[in-house]
């Protein structure tokens, strides 16, 4: 039997408040909490690194897959590089994050990271294309874990109160990879070699799990939980469907072809059958529980939303940039800082205001306008645009990202309590990848159909042989090379291809926005649940704002403890 406690005794049972007047005799937690504080900065360092490598890796090879395949040779196993690591670290998501409730973080953080160095080894000394891709999916298994447990771990050691800063930065971070990767990847294949992008993540990740095992102290987990075998089969062959239908459709084989529609279907029927496993399983991956609660639905769907923009820009973006106005790879890479700025900037502002204010309601709302207006900028571009108003739009949708990506990550951890808080993370990221894949499909799809059409009809009306113009062969260099009139025939369907697609992604966003107008702002826990609420001892009721949710007032709310709990903590103490 429950029973419900006041604030009284609360403060008796040593359970955290945010009442001031309770004293470090009646609060255990608060030598504990100091201890945190003072090592917080040498963690996080760890957080940080270990989240930069995992999401470096997902755009460092991009630039560099050219002269990996001529050196390696195997041009028709090429797009796995990427797809390998992709679909391997979004399988591990919520695995990670269900382990990581259930049996702690700190040895499954470790060990992540282990198997993610096990597997840059093996593809710095890759000697074929198939060790290559066997290196790309360890490296995924691993890496699926370090972003995962890196923000469930900040849950562990700051309460949300507090948490808003350093997910600001952790978003920073992610954005920042997202431009860094190729252009380190082109710098390391023009110089040093490409296999210093699996070399550089050896003195990286050992520094990152020293840090760890150091200074990182979390609570320990005692819960047992049985493994969602069926739910781990069933995700599995669903999310690779998907992510090769992203990856394969348009490009290695056409949207009509059996293999897409073998894939397709594979994904609707595997989808179904997941969803079927977690409804059966004791222990779920995804509880469907969580598709109860409103902001988690909202804030994930807005999430992918964001994915889907994000990086449908970012896939072609550089490529349009170096068509349009010219440069090379590095030199469109350094373009795309301007995003990079606009995205850190406002991460880093919104994290620090909703920790200052405890408002945050407004940030996903400003996000989705922001990047509807970035979006709606970009469609106006033409070859003429000088190069500081292009720089300028794409500062507006990097500002548009970064002030709702990582915040709807704090609304999602905020509506759960900490013991669940790795779960509720995985679940989030795990549909925020999905619309990564979905975004670059979506965006290539309509990208490539219409340069397709523009090409083959101003080439013609040229009086140009469209057909023995090899689109494949394009690079900057060789249309510079070019006549002028073709040149500028190339140059201009290149922008008349993508701005359009800038549009039809205009819909989405105002849908998003939609979504994001009605999150319920609950008030961010200022304390971290103690060792006794992580194992189950409270039972939380709401589904908006769980875990102990604080008032405005800081009063706190829907919490009954266990009776036991009480009454040995009062025997104790008399």
């Amino acid at each position: 039997m429950n029973t419900p406690v006041t604030r009284t005794e609360q403060s008796a049972t040593g359970s955290v408040v945010s009442n001031p007047s309770v004293t470090d005799a009646t609060a255990p937690n608060a030598a504990t909490n100091t201890v945190k504080k003072s090592s917080i900065l040498a963690v996080f360092t760890g957080l940080i690194l270990t989240m930069f490598l995992s999401s470096l890796d997902q755009t460092i090879f991009s630039t560099a897959l050219p002269t990996i395949v001529g050196e390696l040779g195997g041009v028709n196993h090429m797009l796995w590089v990427t797809t390998g690591y992709l679909v391997a670290a979004t399988i591990m998501m919520p695995i990670y994050g269900k382990l990581g409730d259930t049996m702690g973080r700190k040895g499954l953080f470790i060990g992540a990271l282990l198997v993610f160095l096990v597997g840059s080894v093996v593809g710095g000394l890759a000697p074929d294309m198939t060790w290559l891709i066997i290196a790309r999916v360890i490296q995924g298994i691993g890496g699926g874990g370090l972003m995962i447990l890196s923000q469930a771990i900040i849950a562990d050691v700051v309460p949300v109160r507090e948490r808003g800063k350093y997910m600001g930065v952790m978003g920073a971070v992610f954005g920042l990879s997202s431009v860094v990767g190729p252009l380190l990847g082109g710098w390391f294949t023009e110089g040093i070699g490409w296999r210093w992008a699996f070399w550089i993540n050896i003195p990286l990740g050992i520094l990152a799990i020293v840090i760890a095992a150091i200074a990182l102290k979390l609570p320990k987990h005692e819960a047992k939980a049985r493994f969602d075998i069926w739910g781990t089969i069933t995700m599995a062959v669903a999310v690779t469907s998907i992510i090769l239908v992203a990856s394969w459709g348009g490009g290695e084989y056409e949207w009509d072809s059996p293999v897409i529609i073998t894939l397709i279907v594979l994904a609707v029927v595997f989808s179904a059958l997941f969803v079927w496993a977690e409804a059966q399983a004791e222990e779920p991956l995804i509880p469907l529980k969580v598709f109860k609660n409103r902001n988690f639905v909202l804030s994930t769907a807005a999430g992918l939303f964001i994915g889907i923009a994000m990086f449908g820009t970012i896939a072609y973006l550089p490529t349009y940039l170096q068509m349009v106005t010219g440069v090379n790879a590095t030199g469109s890479g350094l373009m795309m800082i301007s995003m990079i700025v606009g995205l850190m900037s406002t991460a880093l502002t919104t994290g620090m205001l909703a920790s200052k204010t405890g408002r945050y309601q407004w940030m996903p709302i400003a996000s989705m306008i922001v990047l509807a207006i970035g979006m709606w900028l970009m469609s106006t571009l033409t070859v003429e645009t000088p190069i500081w108003v292009l720089l300028s739009y794409i500062f507006v949708m990097g500002a548009g990202i970064g002030l709702g990506m990582q915040i709807l990550v704090l609304v999602v951890q905020n509506a759960f309590s900490d013991r669940e808080v790795g779960m509720a993370t995985a679940s989030n990221n795990f549909f925020r990848e999905i619309g990564a894949s979905l975004g670059g499909a979506i965006v290539g799809a309509l990208f490539t159909a219409r340069l397709t059409d523009l090409l083959t009809e101003r080439l013609g009306d040229l009086g140009a042989d469209a057909g023995a113009v090899d689109m494949n062969s394009f690079t900057p260099a060789a249309v510079n090379a070019l006549p002028d009139a073709i040149h500028d025939v190339i140059v201009g369907a290149y922008n008349d291809a993508l701005t359009p697609v800038f549009v039809m992604l205009i819909p989405m966003v105002l849908a998003g926005l939609v979504l994001v107008a009605f999150i319920k702002e609950v008030p961010l826990r200022a304390e971290i649940e103690d060792d006794g609420e992580r194992n189950g001892n409270i039972n939380v009721g709401n589904g908006e704002g769980v875990g102990g949710s604080t008032d405005t007032d800081g009063d706190m709310t829907d919490v009954a403890i266990n009776t036991k709990t009480i009454e040995a903590t009062q025997e104790t103490q008399a």
